[in-house]
């Protein structure tokens, strides 16, 4: 119907699925999410169109954004979304390849089972042309340096090459390298940390050009100052962070108070001012400039710090308060009677307010050495900001893996290429009996990625992974598939490099997810259960037909 979310379903069946006939339902449902978003892969890659339930549309070819938003009934394809989840939250790139990765491994399981081979034989093989992939992966992979900038934006470009923001590349990949080595922290040999999702927040003001996007050395708040006649400009402002209020504190428990004089009224009025002002008096004995709090400010706390030309912010979110304190040095406080001057934060260059459209904006910028950063992204509407903010998380992603695992594969399919080039040699020369079949099946399975290269940009399949399997067969590993033409080509002269640590989170969710579902030998519907054993009928019935249709 016109105005409803078109929901992607793989329809329930009533009678109860097992052994072969579940095996068949699990299969052909992961290979129909897999053929969903096959065309989204590489610089070629189509768009989908998806209507969310209010009506509007969300276009992307990220993989992981086209999953999160169609809904399915199968157990089988939700463990396929599942996966993209996965990969997206490990390493952040790569959801599409493991969906078709995975699907094209049970896909070429399915002769196997046909054939009668038992599903523990397949998954033991499966284990073992995993371990040698990984070998051959450590094998073709090179070192990069991580403080050479050239290497990495080129690293990072490869990751969003394929993306909505192919056009402002040299941007989004400087912004999220310099996200990243913002919140880069070593915290002991060896031992480092890069937060991403606490430390870089990403904030969208619709307006302005792309080019005016930028990595602020500190933090941006939707936020404007409580009283007009505060500073809006403070150049190395002293910050202190409270996690209190700055009002009257009432009891913890219920408390009446009755009152006969007049006089008794203006005494209570007088003690909830004295407390306020000595709340204040203590603020102001360590001469701060600024006072951010994540409760409220009472306008006679307001008064007294106005008149000391102090200016405050209050009910910041907790997660922006803790990016504050790491940019600027300060402590955040929870009772005032506890500050020490040790708590105050000084390493933020300029405090300024804006007014950005509608809204304010509070710019806490120019932190000397900040270990928190806001990444402001300016565009035309919501649409492209929304999808270049996926984009940018991709990006951050990769850089942040490099930190970690500062290893190189070559990109264009030819890592895929070369692992099923070298699983057929293994299968042949260290295997014998069934377990050869599986392990060839896997090699058949890897060429799935150059193979939907070239659809995607409408080459000629045949003749091209004939061409590459030879240049693979002579050891040539970094040959790979242009993506935007369909040919062979050097990826060391081409410049196309993947991060390694992307590549085997891929190859492991994806040959474990397929030996996962091989493992399913009975597909059981609540409702059913409960019949059987003859209880009331409490839960919906969850079977599976493999047949995708939509509605």
């Amino acid at each position: 119907m016109a105005g409803q979310q078109p929901v992607f379903v793989v329809n329930a069946a009533p009678e109860r699925q097992s052994g072969h006939k579940a095996q068949m339902s699990n299969i052909s449902a992961a290979k129909t999410v897999a053929d969903v978003i096959r065309t989204c892969l590489g610089p070629r890659a189509m768009l989908k169109m998806i209507l969310d339930p209010m009506g509007g549309i969300l276009l992307t070819n990220d993989g992981h954004a086209i999953l999160r938003e169609i809904e399915v009934a199968h157990p089988a394809a939700k463990s396929m979304i599942d996966l993209s989840r996965t990969q997206d939250e490990e390493v952040g790139d790569g959801t599409t390849s493991v969906i078709i990765l995975a699907g094209e491994v049970l896909a070429h399981s399915l002769p196997l089972l046909e054939r009668g081979m038992h599903p523990v034989v397949i998954i033991s093989a499966f284990k073992k042309a995993l371990a040698r992939a990984l070998q051959i992966i450590e094998s073709i992979s090179v070192p990069v340096n991580v403080d050479d900038d050239v290497e990495m934006l080129a690293l990072i470009r490869t990751a969003i090459g394929t993306k909505f923001v192919q056009r402002w590349s040299d941007l989004m990949c400087r912004l999220a390298l310099k996200a990243v080595r913002t919140v880069a922290c070593t915290e002991s040999v060896g031992n480092s940390t890069v937060d991403i999702k606490r430390y870089a927040r990403v904030e969208k003001i619709p307006g302005g050009e792309i080019e005016d996007s930028r990595v602020l050395d500190g933090v941006l708040l939707n936020k404007d100052v409580t009283h007009p006649k505060m500073r809006r400009r403070i150049e190395n402002p002293r910050i202190l962070l409270l996690d209190c209020s700055l009002e009257y504190k009432k009891g913890e428990s219920q408390t009446n108070i009755e009152i006969t004089r007049e006089e008794d009224w203006s005494k209570v009025l007088e003690m909830e001012e004295a407390q306020i002002k000595q709340l204040s008096d203590k603020i102001l004995s360590f001469k701060p400039d600024l006072v951010i709090t994540e409760k409220g400010v009472s306008d006679l706390a307001q008064h007294y710090l106005m008149k000391a030309n102090v200016s405050c912010i209050r009910r910041v979110r907790k997660s922006d308060n803790n990016r504050i304190a790491r940019a600027t040095g300060a402590q955040i406080v929870n009772r005032v009677e506890d500050l020490r001057e040790s708590d105050l934060g000084t390493r933020c260059g300029l405090f300024q307010v804006e007014k950005i459209g509608d809204d304010y904006f509070t710019f806490l910028d120019k932190c000397k050495e900040p270990k928190a950063c806001t990444i402001l992204l300016r565009g035309p509407s919501k649409d492209i900001l929304n999808e270049i903010d996926r984009n940018l998380a991709d990006a951050m992603s990769v850089a942040r893996n490099m930190v970690f695992n500062p290893m190189l594969v070559p990109g264009g399919g030819a890592t895929e290429m070369a692992i099923s080039v070298g699983l057929s040699q293994y299968a042949v020369q260290s295997l014998e009996g069934v377990q050869v079949s599986a392990v060839h099946a896997v090699a058949e399975a890897m060429e799935v990625i150059p193979r939907t290269l070239i659809q995607n940009c409408g080459g000629n399949t045949i003749k091209t992974l004939t061409l590459l399997r030879a240049k693979q067969a002579n050891g040539e590993h970094s040959y790979g598939v242009d993506g935007c033409e369909g040919k062979v080509v050097d990826m060391k002269q081409y410049g196309l490099y993947e991060s390694a640590s992307v590549k085997i989170q891929t190859l492991k969710t994806a040959i474990e997810s397929a030996s996962l579902l091989l493992r399913v030998d009975d597909v059981l519907s609540a409702k059913r259960a409960a019949e059987s054993a003859g209880q009331p009928q409490s839960m919906a019935s969850a079977g599976e037909d493999a047949m995708p249709s939509t509605a």
